[in-house]
């Protein structure tokens, strides 16, 4: 309920949805894309959550190894009690979306209506008859008279070309759990694999703190001086190219934890057993390989998160119809859950000897769905500008 919700309202509170003009305090006049500011406020939003993560996770590390565990979790649980009476007493700051009432039976409707005589014995024809060029066309309420206008179609044109955009978004989030599988491997197997090498006193699971720390540097890197220097030298680095890129820095970063790994079995006293390596008074023994080398991993990590992760939120926002953005944005949220169901099928696969496998698994896999994923999507992103300043829709719901 919160993470679908939080996302929308950041970015409604900035309302311009067109390009304008407008004049720098140098006099220059530029052109100012509403786009790329929603990238923006993203962008800032997710340092946030990881300032967050940065002080919450070391934070409770320690507070749990040096005091107990009955800290680690109050001083987390007072501060998230404290976040409901935030939101309470600044509700009148905040631009708020009145609610309009489930227009997801209503969406729904309307493409059965559209996919009508479409279906046929042959799956190709099929196929071919749901993506054709007039499939939302015929379905818009100008295309039906007033006379077969059926009593439910309570919108505009504009509206369905909206719900149009906002099922192309789905489309791209479909790839995502392969995604969230390469960085679900933050957090369980990486963490294990430092507890094999040499932590120099360091807490094993705070290494995975690198994540977020990188996160913190990079994001501000990549919006003042990356993302402006590509523009200016005439590259459009677009959603659906951040998003490819997001892919193959998780791979990159997949590659690295492999090698760590081939390395980290080469040195082990137990060899291709580090996880259980104990000498005869039971004294865990790690492999001589400072923890640090673990660093690429995770800054490669944190750039496929800058790329993939928070182009995806940005993406649900700008592509959902105004009274749908909630709805889209839990379905790009699902796919995590997704994700954590197919990580299942490679438990078999996260435990000594087989881990050179897993990360060699996990960026081929990352490696491909990079590919396959920019050659579904390539058409979409020549459409870019248009989706992204399509006239807003409107639904008339006479029960809200």
């Amino acid at each position: 309920m919160f993470k679908a919700n939080i996302s929308p309202l950041v970015a409604e509170q900035y309302k311009r949805t067109k390009l304008f003009i407008s004049t720098t305090k140098s006099g220059e006049r530029v052109i100012v894309d509403p786009t790329l500011t929603v990238s923006r406020v993203y962008m800032y939003f997710y340092l946030f959550i990881n300032i967050g993560a940065l002080v919450g996770q070391i934070g409770m590390t320690y507070s749990e190894k040096y005091v107990g565990f009955w800290l680690a979790y109050t001083l987390p649980t007072i501060v998230f009690l404290l976040c409901p009476i935030v939101l309470y007493f600044g509700r009148n700051r905040y631009s708020r979306s009145p609610p309009t009432g489930s227009v997801l039976a209503t969406a729904i409707r309307l493409w059965r209506f559209a996919a009508k005589g479409r279906w046929h014995l042959n799956p190709i024809k099929t196929w071919r008859d749901l993506n054709a060029d007039d499939f939302w066309e015929n379905a818009k309420p100008s295309r039906q008279g007033g006379e077969n206008r059926p009593a439910w179609m309570t919108f505009d044109d504009q509206w369905v070309d909206e719900v149009k955009r906002g099922l192309k978004a789905c489309a791209v989030f479909l790839w995502y759990p392969v995604y969230w599988l390469t960085y679900n491997q933050l957090n369980n197997n990486l963490t294990s694999q430092a507890a094999t090498m040499a932590t120099h006193g360091l807490p094993n699971d705070v290494l995975s703190n690198l994540d977020p720390f990188a996160l913190i540097i990079f994001i501000p890197i990549c919006d003042l001086l990356i993302y402006p220097a590509l523009r200016r030298a005439g590259l459009n680095f677009s959603a659906l190219k951040k998003i490819t890129a997001g892919f193959v820095t998780g791979a990159a970063a997949m590659i690295w934890a492999a090698v760590v790994q081939h390395y980290v079995y080469k040195t082990n006293p137990c060899g291709e057993a580090a996880s259980t390596c104990t000498d005869a008074a039971g004294n865990a023994l790690t492999s001589p390989l400072n923890v640090w080398i673990q660093t690429g991993a995770y800054v490669l990590i944190a750039f496929s998160e800058i790329f993939a992760s928070i182009t995806g939120l940005e993406y649900a926002f700008t592509k959902a119809p105004k009274n749908m953005r909630s709805l889209v944005m839990s379905i790009f949220l699902f796919m995590s859950a997704i994700s954590s169901a197919i990580g299942e099928a490679f438990v078999s696969l996260s435990a000594d000897p087989l881990l050179v496998w897993n990360y060699g698994v996990m960026g081929v896999l990352a490696g491909v769905a990079g590919l396959l994923f920019w050659l579904s999507v390539r058409h979409l992103d020549a459409q870019e500008d248009i989706l992204n300043n399509l006239s807003e829709g409107h639904v008339d719901d006479h029960k809200h």
